[in-house]
Parts: C-alpha cells; structure tokens; sequence
C-alpha cells in the first residue's frame, strides 16, 4: 500500500484529493489545522490518520510519522489575497513542507500553485505564457513555486507543481462565484454579477483530486501543470446555464459589480500530454452532482 501526506486536507482540494486516494488503495496522513471547524469532514479509519498540526509548526511533522511514505501533497495555504504577512509566510511554509518530505523519505511533493500566477491574460495561457501577478496571494504562489522547485532538487526529491484554475463542487466554500449564484436562484432572488463577458473556465472538484493523483504518479518531476477543463468560454455562458437549471424565471443582474480584468484561456495540452489526464465532469453536470 503506498502512503502519502496531505496538508491542508480538510480544505476544498484537499478533500476531494483525499476521496481520490482511497478509491486508488492508498494510506493517508492528513495534516489538519487545530480547531478547524472542518476536522470532522473524515474520520481516522484502517486507511487514513489525521494529524492536528499547525501550519506554523510543519518541522515537528516526522515526530508524527514514524515511517517512509511515497507522496507528499502540500495543499495547505492561508491568508487573504492582498495579506501581504501572511502571503509572505506561505512561502516559509512551503519551503518548510519541501524538507519535511525529504526528512520522510518521500520519493516526490505535489504542491498546488493557481490561475492568479499568471495575472490578467488574455490569450491562451500555456505553462510557458508570462508570469505576471496582480495580488500578494499570486506573487506568493510564484515565489513558492520557484523556491521549491530548486529546494528539492538540492534535496533530491521530485517535484512537481500543479497551477489549479477555477474549480466548483463538494466542499466548494460559500463565498465563490459558483456558490453564491445557486444559492441566490434557490432563493429566487436576482444575483448582481459583473458584466461577464470575460472568458472563463470551470473545473469539477472530483476532476482536481484526479488531476493531482495523476501528477503525483505520472507527472514530469520539475515540471508544471495548469489544472483545468479548457473548454473554456464566456462567464456568461456558465452563468446562464446554472440560472436555466435552478430558476429559468430569474433574471441576472449583469453589470452591478465591476470587472477586474481577468480572463481565463487555459491549456491543458501539457498534463493530458504526460499523464492521460482530462476532466470528466461537464459543466451542468457537476452542478447538478455538487448543487441538486
């Protein structure tokens, strides 16, 4: 039985990949925060452990595991986007996370990385497509990003770091586009969207923890992956497909916010090149698994 680590494992991903893992026969140790109010998501069983640890505290991890495990998934992350201390301080943390999976023998660390390193783009984003943050959250990531990649090759471990787009579904928090327009047509009440107009992608969270068992067993160490559906098209398309399924009567009010200029393009030539993955979920299908 193979055995990986997960930070961040009650989160939105983390939940998802973890549900991956056990459907594939592996042994988790899921690193939980202390008093989260999501611990109880899962349960210790024959096949997983949680392990209460702050993130502050990720060195004491080996006093925890007393054996060599496979995979390290490093999904844990905190702060708000423009929480320029906290944002600073995941980076530590994820240099913290490269060693503590070398300390435990680990062969390779998956960590997640985001859309919001790439900042506002408007053509197709590809791996290779120019970095160009526009929040402390998404330097922090490229920081992260780079930092540990050289760190485990100085240490001699795999790397491999997966850019996660725009994902929905269970364990999908309430404050997301997503969640707050089915929340709002349930209640037949009119949501107040930007215009949405810009280009968009969505991803199935069932499809992420896929993706990232993928990258864990298939991907290139050193490389990294966009996460995403690539059938992308514009937000309002999106939206109006969720409006038609929950409450054709409704009206959304497109223009009552504002548009920050980001647009979604992403590839996903290179992940579904080198690992066989692609998304399986449609679009309306993961709302109605996630929201019906």
């Amino acid at each position: 039985m193979k055995k990986a680590i997960v930070t961040g494992g009650m989160g939105f991903v983390g939940m998802n990949l973890i549900l991956e893992l056990l459907k594939k026969d592996y042994f988790i140790y899921v690193i939980t925060r202390p008093g989260s109010g999501h611990n109880d998501r899962i349960q210790d069983s024959d096949s997983l452990r949680k392990i209460a640890l702050d993130i502050h505290n990720f060195q004491e991890l080996p006093n925890y595991i007393n054996e060599s495990c496979d995979i390290f998934f490093h999904l844990a992350w905190q702060g708000q986007h423009n929480d320029y201390g906290t944002q600073r301080e995941n980076i530590d943390f994820t240099i913290n996370a490269v060693k503590v999976a070398a300390t435990l023998g680990c062969k390779r660390i998956v960590s997640t990385g985001s859309q919001a390193e790439y900042g506002i783009c408007e053509h197709l984003i590809t791996e290779d497509s120019v970095l160009s943050p526009i929040t402390a959250y998404g330097a922090a990531k490229v920081a992260a990003c780079f930092m540990s990649r050289t760190l485990a090759s100085d240490l001699h471990i795999e790397w491999v770091w997966g850019r996660i787009f725009s994902i929905y579904g269970k364990y999908e928090p309430p404050t997301t586009l997503i969640s707050y327009l089915v929340s709002m047509l349930k209640e037949r009440k009119k949501p107040e969207l930007s215009t949405a107009v810009q280009f968009w992608d969505y991803l199935y969270s069932e499809d992420v923890g896929r993706a990232l068992l993928a990258l864990a067993e298939s991907g290139q160490s050193g490389e990294i992956y966009n996460i995403a559906n690539g059938d992308y098209k514009s937000l309002k398309e999106f939206t109006e497909e969720v409006r038609t399924l929950i409450a054709p009567e409704i009206t959304i009010q497109y223009g009552a916010k504002s548009f920050n200029g980001v647009t979604l393009k992403p590839s996903v030539e290179k992940i579904y090149k080198d690992t066989g993955w692609k998304a399986e979920v449609s679009f309306i299908d993961g709302i109605r698994k996630a929201y019906l």
